[in-house]
């Protein structure tokens, strides 16, 4: 009798340790979230350091990889082409779960640091505060963010691509760690669990936000039971999209993903005060260039304050606890592409268009604030999750802009659900390239059920702060990762000769 593909230890340990907590969470949501804030607290008070001086070490290492002589060896056999094109591939990228954020946060970041300095000694809501919060709000979603998928990625895709091995975390470190089954089982279970911790919770709020949004535009109630039914909604549709395999329904809905977001930025950047966009973008990236070391390595030991911690470190350790699941997708769709062309396209382009979103939809929110005398900054800070709507309501065709919205985080959505639960179901069935259908409608049903629970108990974001302590193990890991990936790529050119 054939072997069922999620009869396995990891499978079955790390469902049994998500059904414990969300268990926990849906009982005890007050008491849950206390303990996973003081857990979270505790990693990055004591180890906020860990965090930014791994991911800058990281950056480095992949620049310098780029320009290397392994700049030119392929994810793949010698003679292969890339899987996906190029506006594709970029689009599948965002996919993965980080577009939805940028669309969440292009206006929210911006105007919260407009709102309240990331320095004590900065009275906010200046012409100076303006300045620093798109300069810092370009630093959070460049490089640095990218720099710890492309790493996950650059190392899967090479075993899975180059040495036809299986895309496993565990296996990714054996070269330092050595064979053992135990460890390797750990590993990977911890990867499943920080992934679906994760996307649940990601879920949840996106579904909360398409709520807000039907509520601004159509009066339709903010309620659980409308919530409860976008989730059934958006079940269906990735089921359908899953069914359909990754050349087709991630790949279409990604491809509408970027062109409707495309879209939106296009019409915002001219409807909006275009000019100060685009000088707000130059400025901006010159801060950003300039302050790069300093915010990377920014920490306050002597003047105290919990600004650093609460945002550019509990940014670092959110990609990182997302680093498995982002960055075995990542792999997976950039077969055929040379390390250089893998690290710049990752490390560049979605950072690029990011900063852009940000420039153009914050900017004209900042704009609004500076110039015609609106609140946006104070509407934000009331409820972080209007931030794009009430810019809408500064711009010509507000409702039509908000529908564009609702409709391109529906999308994010599907994609971001069809995506995690196909990296599941490889993680799950020993790192297989085409997991079966059954496991990842398993995921696929176990993600959206924790997602309503959740919704239902009220304990999503405390089940979202859990996720993120994984990121002090997974940091270490990160770091054995790039160890393991000059073995193996120093070892395979040695052969060569």
């Amino acid at each position: 009798m054939k072997k069922k593909p999620y009869f396995n230890p990891v499978f079955f340990v790390s469902a049994i340790i998500i059904l414990i907590l969300v268990i926990i969470g849906a009982v005890a949501p007050v008491a849950f979230g206390n303990v996973a804030e003081t857990l979270l607290s505790f990693t990055t008070s004591n180890f906020g350091w860990f965090y930014l001086l791994a991911v800058f070490v990281i950056t480095l290492f992949l620049i310098i990889l780029c320009i290397s002589k392994y700049g030119k060896v392929k994810l793949g056999p010698p003679d292969s082409s890339p899987e996906f094109p190029f506006f594709t591939w970029i689009g599948m990228l965002f996919s993965a779960g980080f577009g939805i954020s940028i669309v969440f946060w292009g206006v929210a970041e911006p105007m919260s640091h407009y709102f309240e300095t990331p320095f004590p000694d900065l009275q906010g809501q200046t012409d100076e505060a303006a300045r620093i919060a798109m300069g810092y709000s370009f630093f959070h979603w460049g490089i640095s963010q990218w720099s710890v998928f492309a790493i996950v990625g650059l190392v899967i895709a090479y075993l899975q691509f180059r040495k036809n091995q299986k895309g496993l975390i565990s296996i990714a470190i054996e070269p330092v760690v050595g064979k053992n089954k135990t460890v390797a089982n750990t590993v990977d279970a911890l990867a499943v669990i920080a992934t679906v911790m994760g996307v649940a919770t990601s879920l949840g709020l996106g579904i909360m936000q398409m709520n807000g949004g039907l509520t601004a535009v159509a009066g339709v109630p903010n309620s659980m039971w409308i919530q409860i039914i976008i989730a059934a909604v958006m079940l269906v549709a990735y089921l359908i999209s899953s069914s359909t395999g990754l050349n087709k329904g991630i790949k279409w809905l990604s491809n509408i993903n970027l062109g409707l977001a495309l879209v939106l930025l296009v019409f915002v950047f001219f409807a909006g005060p275009t000019v100060f966009i685009l000088e707000t973008f130059v400025l901006a990236t010159g801060d950003y260039i300039n302050n790069f070391i300093h915010y990377s390595l920014r920490l306050t030991p002597y003047e105290g304050g919990s600004w650093v911690q609460d945002w550019t470190i509990f940014y670092w350790a959110w990609a990182i606890a997302w680093s498995p699941f982002v960055g075995a997708f990542v792999a997976r769709v950039s077969r055929g592409r040379t390390i250089r062309q893998f690290v710049f396209g990752v490390l560049i382009v979605p950072p690029a268009i990011a900063c852009l979103w940000i420039a153009t939809f914050g900017g004209t929110a900042l704009h609004s604030d500076l110039i015609n005398g609106t609140q946006i900054a104070e509407a934000v800070n009331e409820d972080v999750t209007v931030a794009l709507f009430e810019t809408f309501g500064v711009l010509p065709l507000t409702n039509i802009l908000s529908v564009l919205s609702i409709l391109l985080i529906f999308t994010f959505l599907v994609t971001s659900a069809d995506s995690a639960t196909y990296i599941l179901g490889s993680m799950t069935s020993k790192g297989t390239l085409n997991p079966a259908l059954v496991t990842k409608m398993i995921w696929g049903f176990l993600i959206t059920a924790i997602a309503v629970v959740l919704l239902i108990a009220g304990g999503l974001e405390a089940l979202q702060t859990a996720s993120l302590t994984s990121a002090l193990p997974f940091t270490l890991i990160m770091i054995l990762m790039m160890i393991s990936f000059m073995k193996f790529i120093k070892k395979d050119f040695k052969n060569k000769k």
